[in-house]
């Protein structure tokens, strides 16, 4: 087991007009990245799952040929759509040398009560894989939705949804294709 605590290497990503907040565990280790920002591993498909969605193209956010996603779009669309994104743990240790969150001790926790406060119009949030939703419902007290549902939150006098949502990840046993209609329900139900 590795005692390096790892800090989160990116800035959260909040949008003033959000309406979704899209919340993992922990990036991978840099040495997995195609670009400094979320979801960086290439062969994890969030930003493939975004291209389904919103352009009915898998290979929208895709550079091929480079190997990488394209952050030059990726940042205006999310910004376009309101739509944020960190993770549920601010520091790590990684018991093992990969990015699977059954191998992450979470060192320390996001401030989600913060962060939120920070999205005035945030609506839902999504919960991409067990570890973070886990946190996620520790923290507000929510029984854990099944996968493609949700369940209300409060903060504040505000109520907001918590959807769960398969992992982006390779590992989770789900064609890109049917994890795009899991998210879809989410950016439906906010008008993205």
């Amino acid at each position: 087991m590795s005692e390096i605590i790892e800090s989160h290497p990116f800035e959260p990503f909040l949008p003033a007009n959000a309406k979704l907040l899209m919340l993992g565990t922990f990036p991978p280790a840099e040495k997995r990245w195609c670009m400094p920002f979320y979801y960086p591993n290439f062969i994890n498909d969030m930003w493939r799952i975004f291209g389904i969605c919103f352009y009915g193209d898998k290979q929208h956010f895709v550079l091929e040929q480079e190997k990488r996603y394209d952050l030059d779009s990726i940042i205006p669309f999310l910004n376009e759509k309101g739509i944020a994104m960190y993770d549920t743990a601010t520091r790590i240790r990684r018991t093992k040398d990969n990015a699977s969150d059954k191998d992450l001790e979470i060192v320390e926790e996001t401030d989600l009560d913060a962060m939120l406060r920070q999205l005035p119009e945030c609506k839902a949030v999504i919960t991409a894989g067990q570890l973070a939703t886990d946190v996620f419902c520790s923290h507000y007290g929510v029984q854990s939705p099944k996968v493609g549902e949700y369940a209300e939150f409060s903060l504040d006098n505000r109520t907001m949804r918590l959807y769960r949502m398969p992992s982006s990840s390779r590992a989770y046993p789900m064609r890109t294709e049917r994890k795009a209609e899991y998210y879809n329900i989410v950016f439906k139900y906010l008008e993205l």
